[in-house]
């Protein structure tokens, strides 16, 4: 008699939890499951454009994210289990598995993506029978354990890191060493072409073996204890602490780094800089719950306030700024950057969306939505929460941020190598090639 005939049916969705260990969502589903079919679904196929014109995602995070589901696919069959990846809307694929296999358990990671949210609703709502269970693996605090009620969370993150550090953060990773057997056989992940090894070096590779092996890297080198000094320059791989690709799909989650910062405090050194990279786990953790309380508002022109900013969408303008060609060399070296390799430091974007808000006066949300496509490291919560900081209609009391490009310049690319690293040419001094009555501006 065939396994699943026999034994309680249990699916496990892997969203933004690329990974294994420290899976407490996983661990749940394997102290529940007699056996468990292991799914993830892919957007590999080409994505229509959203309202922006742009894709969900882009190549740069599509090669990152067949690199992480290889690396999964690798350590889900060391516990002699195996990865379904499937492709098209997560709703229909995932009811279609519910049926095939009379799924009687669902469990995930719990996701602040609208989307994602709407979808498990939709599935809760069409399948009554099924339990669906989901566990917080993408946050430093639970659910349960948040310290203060979701729909208190502070209109500032500074309100919030006060509470969040006198709170017990229980930052100890699990670790799984067993799963239940799978519904199948069948190893798509393995064979299904729309996965495939990556073809050339990169920077940056997907999974939660690369994961570790850079956690080794940065944590056995002195990097930690300079973070603050060096975190805001614009080029260098050991600047900061590129943590954030694997963050964002899971390959890593963010209790084990909190843990293993916490023994690099213990054993080496604790300064300002660690708890500067603490800080900074807290300001992303903060985003992620400011997502899930304030919903579609964090698409919304006028973001989580009442008065919307004074900006429209130029198209032309807008081109420029994805295109590098703006008359701000130091933006336009920026924009050729994310482009070219997917990835941005910190103060890059904030110079970027700066001057997309206040120098061009285009809608934030196309900012946003660009930035969604092409970044490596996307995070619905953290990229659509800072754009919303920048543009004065978030999380911010102060109403947004206007940097000086020519004093950032002069701070933080005074010799130029940056933009001559990255072709920061300026274009005409005109933001637009015809003025308001569409006549050529000469």
């Amino acid at each position: 008699m065939d396994l699943a005939d026999t034994q309680k049916r249990s699916l496990f969705l892997f969203t933004n939890d690329l990974r294994v260990q420290d899976n407490s969502a996983l661990l749940q589903a394997a102290k529940s499951a007699e056996a468990l079919h292991c799914i993830t679904v892919s957007e590999t196929t080409p994505l229509a454009p959203n309202r922006y014109g742009f894709k969900d995602i882009g190549t740069h995070r599509q090669r990152f994210m067949d690199e992480s589901r290889l690396d999964l696919q690798r350590d889900l069959s060391a516990l002699s289990q195996s990865l379904v990846v499937l492709r098209g809307d997560p709703a229909i694929q995932i009811q279609k598995e519910i049926d095939q296999y009379e799924i009687t358990q669902v469990f995930r990671s719990r996701n602040a993506g609208w989307n994602e949210q709407q979808y498990w609703a939709a599935l809760q709502q069409a399948n009554p029978e099924v339990a669906f269970q989901e566990f917080d693996t993408h946050t430093l605090f639970s659910l349960d354990k948040l310290p203060i009620d979701i729909s208190d969370l502070p209109a500032s993150f500074s309100k919030f890191r006060r509470i969040a550090e006198q709170s017990n953060i229980d930052y100890q990773p699990v670790t799984i060493e067993r799963l239940p057997p799978p519904l199948t056989t069948s190893n798509i992940a393995a064979n299904d072409s729309s996965i495939a090894a990556p073809t050339k070096e990169n920077t940056f590779k997907g999974g939660a073996t690369s994961a570790w092996q850079h956690i080794d890297d940065y944590f056995a080198s002195e990097h930690p204890s300079t973070y603050k000094i060096n975190r805001n320059a614009l080029d260098g791989w050991t600047n900061s602490t590129k943590f954030s690709p694997w963050l964002a799909n899971g390959c890593l989650g963010v209790r084990a780094l909190l843990n293993r910062l916490k023994v690099y405090e213990r054993d080496v050194v604790q300064n300002e800089s660690t708890y500067w990279i603490y800080f900074e786990l807290l300001w992303r953790e903060y985003f992620q719950w400011y997502a899930h309380k304030h919903g579609t508002s964090l698409f919304r022109f006028s973001g989580i306030g009442s008065r919307s900013p004074l900006t429209s969408f130029y198209p032309e303008r807008f081109k420029r700024w994805t295109n590098g060609n703006t008359p701000y060399p130091l933006v336009n070296a920026c924009m050729n950057e994310l482009s070219s390799t997917g990835f941005l430091s910190n103060r890059g974007r904030q110079i970027v969306a700066s001057c997309l808000v206040n120098e061009l006066a285009v809608d934030w949300r196309y900012g946003a939505a660009y930035f969604q496509e092409v970044l490596l490291d996307h995070d619905v919560a953290s990229n659509w929460g800072n754009w919303q900081y920048i543009a004065g209609v978030g999380a911010d009391p102060r109403g947004g941020r206007h940097f000086n490009l020519e004093k950032q310049t002069k701070q933080f690319d005074f010799d130029a190598r940056y933009r001559k690293r990255w072709g920061g040419n300026a274009s005409s001094t005109d933001l637009d090639s015809v003025d308001a009555a569409d006549w050529p501006i000469a």
